[in-house]
């Protein structure tokens, strides 16, 4: 097993809070041990709601600042480039991936966006914050390194045709590094 991917979509309907219900699906306790071996694990969108809802990463995604649906292209910054799943960005620079989503604004205590910062955890901030996330956070990985949790969709940016392609260098990363 070289890589998991928890995609986007609204599991569950979203129903009680967005993710809630999914992090309790039987199928988790799989993920988690898998990560917990060191198996590349990524969570997109409602994927990473189900990672912050489950605790394998810190955090909560609440509603958007603005309260509404956000889908459009947005600007990022890789800002560590030295993870499994950035490397292939070579170094610092600006992509572009779209967001999607009601519930994106990334929170989290102050104690805990210092530590995520001071520990390079943080791997993409927006360029300009769709979704009122603190600290314009758009994803973050966990302690060892191995469970990514983003808000923009690479898998909607695989082809310079349709816009972008800067998402396939996401998934080239993590299975490089498998």
């Amino acid at each position: 097993l070289d890589l998991i991917v928890l995609p986007g979509g609204f599991s569950y309907g979203d129903y009680l809070r967005c993710a809630a219900m999914a992090s309790l699906s039987p199928v988790m306790s799989e993920v988690r041990a898998a990560a917990e071996r060191g198996v590349a694990t990524v969570g997109i969108c409602n994927g990473f709601q189900v990672l912050t809802e489950s605790k394998m990463l810190p955090g909560a995604l609440l509603r958007n600042e603005k309260l509404k649906y956000v889908c459009k292209p947005v600007g990022l910054e890789v800002t560590n480039a030295q993870t499994r799943f950035t490397a292939a960005y070579n170094g610092r620079r600006e992509i572009e991936m779209t967001v999607g989503n009601g519930e994106g604004n990334f929170f989290a205590d102050e104690e805990t966006l210092d530590r995520l910062e001071g520990e390079g955890q943080v791997v993409f901030r927006y360029l300009d914050n769709p979704n009122g996330s603190s600290r314009a956070i758009a994803g973050i990985v966990n302690a060892k390194g191995n469970v990514l949790g983003l808000m923009p969709h690479p898998d909607r940016a695989f082809e310079e045709e349709l816009g972008s392609a800067d998402g396939a260098l996401l998934f080239q990363s993590a299975l490089a590094s498998a």
